[in-house]
């Protein structure tokens, strides 16, 4: 017996143990099960707005004289005086002899077309004369018989007033081309070019040089479609008022500095250019060398500038943050269900701070101003005011 119990006693030690084991487990609680929610997205958002709003558009151009020709004289000589004015980049006066070319041949011509003149008024003199004897020759022996014209030297006297007004025309002729031998012009501008120099001869109609006028200069600037409809212009569009007119913001750097003018849109142009689609607006800056200078810098001639054109008239718009804006023409907007929903919007402008749209939403629309990769129409969201955004 003793020699079984020394056996028996590991196994019932053994078995105790387990049975021991699968009591305490058996015994232990169970452990509780939490079931995660699923965590929303949480979204910046910005309330849409009514506004009446005037809308600008930016656009660019090339400076451009508004009246620019080419120096050419009318009368053929040689170059004896040149102003100090007409040189390359000076500036002229109204009025301002630039060039006088030798004038002596045309100083005889005047002497000559003078003696002409006297010499026709005599001949028409002698001839009423001579009408006036045979006038009183007829009314006193040949009352029977009815004079001609030639009889009565009435024929003879209109030829004699012919020659007398052809003369006075040629005396005035000489006289104009005395006074073309001195080259002025009717304006204040520069030159950009010159040809010639003292003692050149030059023949009637050859260009001397090219100036242009410096009381206004124009730049050309290209609009899109879209673009005329935000400034509310029709096509063809004329300004009568220049108060009225659409004003324009212009810049450039030079150098390290930024300058500014101001001008106006005086016109549309009636058709679009058919190999660019763009439409043409012309602005005009007055006294751009004077007045019209920033800082002393004049809007020059060939200057390449930026162009912001302000609307002249208000128009209904929903405005909300530029970031709202998703590619092209569409929003995220979040409903009253917190739910997304991706609509398409008419845009009307945009800036770097804002867009404004006329349809697609509604005042008091929650828009999206986070960036959102994956978004899916329908899925559900948490609006945080972009108020309390940092």
């Amino acid at each position: 017996m003793k020699k079984l119990f020394k056996i028996m006693a590991p196994v019932l030690v053994l078995v105790g143990g387990i049975v021991i084991v699968q009591v305490l487990v058996a015994a232990k609680p169970e452990p509780e099960k939490n079931e995660d929610e699923t965590r929303l997205v949480s979204l910046y958002v910005d309330e849409v707005k009514s506004e009446m709003v005037t809308v600008s558009v930016k656009t660019q151009g090339e400076v451009r004289p508004k009246t620019e020709i080419d120096l050419i004289p009318q009368v053929s000589g040689r170059i004896v005086a040149m102003s100090e004015s007409f040189s390359e980049g000076a500036e002229f006066l109204p009025d301002t002899m630039l060039l006088k070319i030798d004038d002596t041949d045309y100083r005889f011509a005047v002497i000559r077309a003078e003696a002409a003149v006297a010499g026709a008024q005599t001949q028409l003199e002698r001839e009423l004369a001579t009408a006036e004897i045979k006038k009183d020759e007829w009314a006193s022996g040949r009352q029977d018989q009815k004079p001609t014209q030639f009889a009565l030297n009435l024929t003879q006297v209109a030829q004699a007033e012919a020659m007398l007004r052809s003369a006075r025309a040629d005396l005035n002729k000489a006289r104009l081309d005395l006074e073309r031998t001195e080259i002025r012009l009717p304006f204040r501008g520069r030159v950009r070019d010159r040809n010639v120099g003292i003692g050149q001869y030059v023949a009637a109609g050859t260009t001397m040089g090219r100036v242009f006028s410096i009381d206004r200069v124009e730049v050309r600037l290209p609009l899109t479609d879209t673009q005329l409809v935000e400034l509310n212009l029709p096509l063809g569009y004329m300004s009568n008022d220049m108060v009225e007119a659409p004003v324009v913001n212009f810049k450039t750097a030079l150098g390290e500095r930024e300058f500014h003018w101001q001008g106006e849109i005086v016109r549309i142009d009636a058709a679009i250019d058919k190999e660019t689609r763009l439409i043409y607006a012309t602005a005009e800056v007055v006294d751009p060398y004077g007045l019209g200078a920033t800082d002393g810098m004049p809007m020059a001639v060939g200057m390449f500038v930026a162009a912001e054109i302000e609307g002249v008239s208000e128009q209904s718009a929903f405005v909300m943050p530029r970031l709202a804006l998703r590619g092209q023409d569409k929003v995220y907007v979040i409903n009253a269900d917190n739910r997304l929903e991706i609509r398409t919007v008419t845009v009307l402008s945009t800036s770097e701070a804002r867009v404004l749209v006329t349809s697609g939403v509604a005042p008091g629309d929650r828009v999206v101003t986070s960036t959102l990769p994956n978004a899916v129409d329908g899925m559900e969201v948490e609006a945080i005011s972009s108020q309390k955004r940092g």
